[in-house]
């Protein structure tokens, strides 16, 4: 009797493996949706973050600019533009033209070294730098974001000719940087990441037609 009674139970309506499908795909979809709104929004604030970064850094190696124009330059010249700008022309309260700055890198002891960097185009002198990345290794290379001694390299380098880097305390021309001893690979770096730009430098002064015989001459913004 019990077996019986069992087998006359009924068994509650399956749902259908469309109505599966149905459900599954519309939990993809918000999943979906929800990433993609978070990745949007994510993006959006490293973009900002970014961009106050690189003006922070852009006031630091132009002392006395409060105020920006982007640009940028290759091979075919300098054009105003704020996407994917690697130049940027400072000017202080007044409006008046402070200098450049430009971003520069090359390998390092652990990784790639980002920089910015300061730019008087008529005096060929970099007049600031600071690094924009870096993973050198702590307590050494890492002395190329801190050391003020390394930093006061660029208050007046001259770029009229190639950077060189010496050894610590070697220093005699103003177109050399006094490395830092125990990070020589990463004085390199800054030193090599100046020199890669050279190009873009000989590019902008052209396009502000400035007279290399005249050093006390100033450009305008492009």
């Amino acid at each position: 009797m019990r077996d019986a009674k069992l087998d006359t139970l009924e068994m509650p309506p399956q749902p259908s493996a469309l109505r599966l499908i149905a459900t599954l795909g519309g939990i993809a979809v918000m999943s979906g949706l929800l990433v993609v709104s978070t990745y949007q929004l994510t993006k959006l604030r490293i973009a900002e973050n970014r961009r106050v970064a690189l003006e922070r850094a852009v006031f630091g190696v132009l002392p006395g600019a409060v105020s920006r124009e982007s640009y940028r330059v290759d091979d075919s010249g300098v054009v105003q533009t704020e996407d994917n700008a690697n130049l940027f022309a400072g000017y202080d309260e007044s409006g008046q033209l402070i200098g450049y700055a430009l971003e520069g890198a090359a390998r390092g002891y652990q990784d790639v070294v980002r920089i910015l960097y300061g730019y008087d185009p008529a005096a060929e002198k970099i007049i600031g730098m600071t690094v924009l990345q870096s993973t050198e290794t702590p307590g050494l290379g890492d002395k190329i974001i801190r050391d003020a001694r390394f930093h006061e390299n660029f208050r007046a380098l001259d770029v009229s000719r190639p950077v060189e880097v010496v050894k610590e305390g070697e220093k005699t021309e103003p177109w050399q940087i006094d490395g830092i001893s125990g990070a020589t690979v990463s004085s390199k770096a800054v030193g090599q990441a100046i020199q890669s730009g050279a190009p873009h430098r000989e590019q902008l002064r052209k396009h502000l037609r400035l007279d290399p015989t005249d050093p006390s001459e100033r450009g305008a913004a492009p």
